[in-house]
């Protein structure tokens, strides 16, 4: 699989791009930013041979198969338009778009294409998250009433910048940090929610947009979600509680971008320590997109990214309920179609 990034970006230096190459026959052909200087700096760090400022100049090289898309949220749209339309499977940064019309115009039209279309959701990839799943799915707990995200952090200052000060590029605690709660709590309890209410606040870190957020969610099943999401808690621990009839699990410190964390199962039986596998949540991401495209367009499919486009669009549906609910003050339904 041969690669060009759309986006010289943190997370494609930190993960991707050793996610990519961990695959058989990995290669990472382009680098393409808006900075000529930081583009070409990005490809002799890492060993990346061409590096350009023109999206059309890498999309026109028939060896690159794919992008990865990590640019700021803004510009996902007209990128990934871009890369469709030159014949690019295309996996996406989260959240996939400004708007969900915009969201699903990116899928849809990748889907007429026959190319495949993925977001980039680390944390469903992760074997904690896998093995909560798991538990919950196999009834272990019994039928769920509510399920806790605690996913306040303290944003480091290398990242903070346009995700604290500019709400045009898609900047806040609310497409950064909420996004993932939704994708998490549809991974593990295998509904949507239908209404959110929020309060959000912006505490000083930056300027225009929400630095924190609390939210509380309703599911069709009638259990209740609470997120807590923020970017500066320098001292909290993330992590996530189900709790049913039958039992609770206990997640510590999984909502990372590591293979981390501890997991506890308590019912009446007592409390037993969860075991589970500590692989790379990125490489699982990109081995699950190459799976996909693999399969794609034959009779017997390999199977699906880990997080589909329609994933995408319905994360970024549930953070802008959020959001709106913030803002508005008001109980607010869910709209996940254009």
């Amino acid at each position: 699989m041969v690669w060009g990034l759309i986006g010289a970006s943190t997370i494609a230096a930190e993960h991707m791009i050793d996610a990519f190459r961990s695959q058989l026959n990995g290669e990472i052909r382009w680098v393409v930013s808006g900075s000529a200087s930081h583009a070409t700096a990005f490809a002799a760090q890492h060993n990346i041979p061409h590096s350009t400022t023109d999206l059309d100049t890498m999309l026109s090289d028939q060896a690159v198969d794919a992008v990865y898309i990590s640019s700021t949220n803004e510009k996902h749209l007209p990128q990934a338009i871009a890369a469709i339309a030159a014949g690019k499977h295309v996996l996406c940064e989260k959240p996939l778009a400004m708007t969900i019309m915009d969201a699903v115009q990116m899928v849809a039209a990748a889907k007429s294409k026959g190319l495949v279309f993925a977001t980039n959701h680390h944390l469903r990839n992760a074997g904690s998250h896998i093995a909560i799943r798991d538990l919950v799915a196999n009834g272990k707990i019994g039928r769920v009433l509510s399920m806790r995200v605690y996913h306040a952090v303290h944003l480091p200052p290398h990242l903070q910048g346009w995700r604290i000060n500019d709400a045009s590029a898609g900047g806040g605690v609310i497409p950064d940090i909420t996004v993932h709660d939704a994708d998490t709590v549809r991974f593990h309890l295998g509904e949507d929610p239908l209404e959110v209410t929020a309060m959000a606040v912006n505490s000083g870190m930056g300027n225009g947009v929400e630095d924190s957020v609390m939210s509380v969610w309703a599911m069709p099943s009638g259990a209740q979600v609470f997120a807590h999401d923020s970017f500066t808690h320098a001292f909290a621990v993330s992590g996530m509680e189900i709790h049913g009839t039958e039992g609770s699990i206990f997640a510590r410190n999984v909502m990372t971008q590591a293979p981390v964390g501890d997991i506890e199962l308590v019912t009446k039986a007592g409390c037993q320590t969860i075991n589970y596998s500590n692989h790379n949540l990125y490489g699982e991401s990109v081995r699950r997109f190459i799976g996909a495209i693999k399969g794609s367009g034959t009779p017997a499919a390999i199977g699906e990214p880990a997080a589909t486009g329609e994933d995408g669009i319905k994360s970024l549906a549930i953070a802008l309920a959020v959001r709106e609910a913030a803002q508005t003050g008001s109980r607010t339904r869910v709209r996940y179609g254009a």
